[in-house]
């Protein structure tokens, strides 16, 4: 992904913002697959962690900065993004802190609803403006951390090691490519948790395969995703990006998309014919901060020239109801919700409405 979707500045986390109520009614049905634990924050013994926390087996994980060994089953999990605090939600543990994305404004809702279910209350935070709060991290005296969401890893682990055993990918490159489930799996594996993360993928498939067969005209199209960040338009449906949605519904890659990659996704304003598509979809997360304007770019000849922008298959992903948010961050909380949200869009796209 693109520096937008990878930093923790504050412009960045506004774009998760609150999201619409229908987050709620999915958000239920996942927590009830998950099976969601019902104590409070404040017990020895974190919602989520299982009964047969005796059963647990030993866990030795190769990754990219060296090995980690979970030797008993964790019970405090600290988490350092976003993406981490919704795995460690999503398999029913509550967070004893966890980075502040919210930045002050309100919880989205699908977030929210699994809080809600796990009785946690608000949330432990610590600031994380600066990056990593290796500190009050260490002030909790977590079990285990959870790192299979960040970019930051790099300069992170050899701090946060020293704290607690540090779940994370096993090569560098796996920080753009790994799927929310790769994610979701080798999180659980460290928690003694595979099954309920099982049972987390199946319910978000089985939303994802219900859209779907509902609209078989998704089955074959080709589709591009691009972003317009304040330094380049990316083009974010690169090779090896993480397929989330759009490929679960049906859609496939174009054949473009094998020229870029997480750190080579530019596109130029001469070369904006690279975006063609059976449908192209394109947000604005920085609205007219961005390198080029809405208005400017849908302005523009060679854009207008498109196949997909003459066809009106075309639409533009909404980045202030969380939507834009929830595509470059698929998760375990937000992917049945981006499922509700984006399918009527790709519904009108696909058919030139």
């Amino acid at each position: 992904m693109s520096t937008y979707t990878r930093t923790r500045t504050s412009a960045a986390r506004r774009v998760r913002r609150a999201a619409t109520a229908t987050a709620a009614a999915l958000s239920l049905t996942l927590l009830a697959a998950c099976g969601g634990g019902t104590e409070d924050k404040g017990s020895d013994k974190p919602a989520g962690a299982s009964a047969d926390a005796g059963a647990f087996k030993a866990v030795s994980q190769k990754n990219a900065w060296g090995t980690t060994e979970v030797k008993k089953k964790p019970l405090k999990v600290a988490t350092v993004s976003d993406g981490d605090t919704s795995i460690a939600l999503a398999l029913g543990i509550v967070p004893v802190i966890t980075p502040d994305v919210e930045d002050g404004s309100p919880v989205p809702q699908f977030k929210q609803r699994a809080i809600d279910g796990l009785k946690a209350g608000k949330l432990k935070t610590y600031d994380d403006t600066d990056g990593t709060a290796y500190e009050a991290i260490a002030a909790e005296a977590p079990d285990i951390i959870l790192g299979m969401n960040t970019w930051e890893m790099d300069k992170d682990y050899e701090k946060l090691a020293p704290i607690a055993p540090v779940v994370t990918y096993t090569d560098k490159p796996q920080a753009d490519t790994l799927t929310w489930q790769e994610r979701l799996r080798r999180a659980a594996q460290a928690l003694g948790l595979e099954s309920k993360a099982e049972e987390v993928i199946a319910a978000n498939d089985k939303t994802t395969a219900d859209a779907a067969a509902a609209h078989p005209e998704f089955k074959g199209k080709k589709y591009t995703y691009a972003v317009v960040h304040p330094e380049q338009i990316s083009f974010m449906s690169y090779e090896a990006q993480d397929p989330g949605i759009f490929e679960k519904l049906g859609f496939v890659k174009t054949d473009k998309a094998k020229n870029y990659a997480p750190d080579k996704n530019g596109v130029s304003m001469e070369n904006l014919d690279q975006l063609d598509a059976d449908v192209l979809l394109v947000t604005y997360p920085f609205g007219d901060r961005g390198v080029i304007s809405p208005t400017e770019l849908e302005g523009n000849k060679l854009f207008q020239s498109l196949n997909a922008v003459k066809g009106k298959h075309f639409a533009v992903v909404p980045s202030d109801n969380n939507l834009a948010s929830a595509i470059a961050y698929p998760d375990a909380l937000n992917a049945p919700w981006a499922t509700e949200q984006l399918t009527p869009l790709l519904a009108k796209a696909v058919a030139g409405s």
